[in-house]
């Protein structure tokens, strides 16, 4: 069963390898991090916040429910028109175990591509929340945070709930 790692968890901070055999393992790992995804109310989880180095992610359109599975993806484009949303990460939890939030500035639309779980090269244009989330989700990978974008003081106000947990 896999388990997710926390913000201070040195795997966060490691960039992902490729993946270059789609094995039954991959998938399975995929199944469940959707599983978990579902059951922590999330719209996004990369392998290595279930401690898996290798570049894959799970994610949830938010408004159809429809969920991606994405193998080796990659931004290809971003566009220069860019929006604030406040983002949170299963990763990143204060001290009563929810993610705390913070407004993070990202392109408002990207293209991505990525192999589906069949091997199959996909490419999509993604606006809004979708866009939003591919982006956190593929920043995982890189290990990049959404803390990351956050000026030090409002990251340190924002460490400072998340170190209340422990």
């Amino acid at each position: 069963m896999l388990q997710m790692k926390l913000c201070g968890d040195l795997v966060l901070r490691e960039k992902c390898e490729l993946v270059t055999e789609i094995t039954p393992d991959v998938l399975d790992i995929m199944d469940e991090m959707v599983g978990m995804m579902h059951e922590q109310n999330g719209v996004g989880l990369a392998a290595p916040q279930v401690g898996v180095l290798k570049r894959f992610l799970v994610m949830m359109e938010p408004d159809s429910g429809k969920v991606f599975k994405m193998i080796n993806p990659k931004i290809l484009t971003r566009s220069s028109e860019t929006c604030v949303l406040e983002e949170g990460c299963l990763s990143v939890l204060g001290h009563d175990n929810l993610p705390v939030y913070a407004n993070v500035t990202r392109p408002a639309s990207v293209e991505v591509e990525w192999n589906n779980e069949n091997g199959d090269l996909m490419r999509a244009e993604m606006s809004g929340l979708p866009a939003r989330i591919v982006q956190h989700e593929t920043d995982h990978l890189d290990g990049i945070l959404f803390i990351d974008y956050l000026s030090p003081v409002k990251r340190e106000m924002l460490m400072r709930k998340v170190r209340k947990r422990k």
